[in-house]
């Protein structure tokens, strides 16, 4: 039985010019090494997104819930984001 399957994929000039120049430049063998890479690499963003919803995301929600007074208004956010970048911008 076959571990892989072949597909036909249609892309934009650009993105297909940067495979090519990939493989031309010796970094991966093949243009289908260059796109299992690119499939890895969003796998494991997405796995990294899924991992910080549920180990920051979810518990900061919670604790909000279970405590409002522990949040600020958006207006209180953008005040302080306002100071902050005006903090950072002096000098």
């Amino acid at each position: 039985m076959r571990t892989t399957q072949q597909m036909s994929i249609t892309l934009p000039n650009e993105m297909a010019a940067q495979i090519k120049a990939r493989v031309a430049s010796g970094e991966y063998a093949s243009e289908s090494e260059v796109i299992r890479d690119g499939i890895r690499a969003l796998a494991a963003r997405d796995r990294a997104m899924e991992q910080w919803l549920r180990d920051e995301v979810v518990p900061a929600y919670a604790a909000l819930k279970a405590d409002p007074e522990r949040g600020i208004s958006s207006t209180q956010l953008r005040e302080k984001l306002a100071d902050e970048h005006r903090k950072s911008t002096k000098g």
